[in-house]
């Protein structure tokens, strides 16, 4: 009975496995990075109105670039793709409410908006990443929380362009 088993488990795989390379499947990393090209250089433009959260978004973005498109960041001179990045917003929102009415959960919404430069043309995107966090009730959000918060929207801000640049790339890969 057990040797029956792992001989369908291991038919289950190969079957996945031969599914995914037969239909011709691929990473959405892999059309993004066709999009983008090899190298790719970031700005993220300082808000005048929130410097402070800015500079917590250069990280953030940097991190998710790398991880997402699996490319190198390099300086502008020497990029296929140049990612200006400037912060169109930050707003948090009470999401979860405890049995006396005191906020306990908040939701951070960060809208940034990327102007995609590459091989001379021009691409404005406009992108949303949410988070969503718990606090004590009747507590004030303090600033790590507050920068946490918006380091993970932007990363999932940038997460949701990464999307719509594979979404790109997948339609100009079958348009072909």
């Amino acid at each position: 009975m057990y040797h029956v088993r792992n001989f369908v488990a291991v038919l289950v795989i190969i079957l996945h496995v031969s599914v995914l390379t037969g239909c011709g499947y691929l990473p959405s990393s892999k059309y993004a990075r066709e999009v983008v090209g090899d190298k790719v250089s970031t700005q993220v433009i300082i808000s005048a109105v929130d410097p402070q959260n800015t500079v917590l978004i250069k990280d953030a973005v940097d991190s998710a670039v790398i991880k997402s498109f699996k490319t190198s960041l390099t300086d502008r001179a020497h990029s296929t793709t140049h990612l200006v990045i400037s912060l169109q917003g930050v707003s948090y929102a009470p999401v979860q409410y405890d049995n006396n009415g005191y906020v306990i959960g908040y939701r951070t919404t960060t809208v940034l908006k990327i102007d995609m430069i590459h091989e001379g043309i021009s691409k404005v995107y406009s992108v949303k990443g949410t988070y969503d966090f718990a606090i004590e009730p009747n507590a004030i959000i303090s600033d790590q929380i507050r920068f946490e918060a918006i380091k993970y929207s932007a990363t999932k801000a940038i997460s949701s362009f990464v999307a719509k640049v594979s979404a790109q790339g997948a339609r100009s890969k079958k348009a072909k």
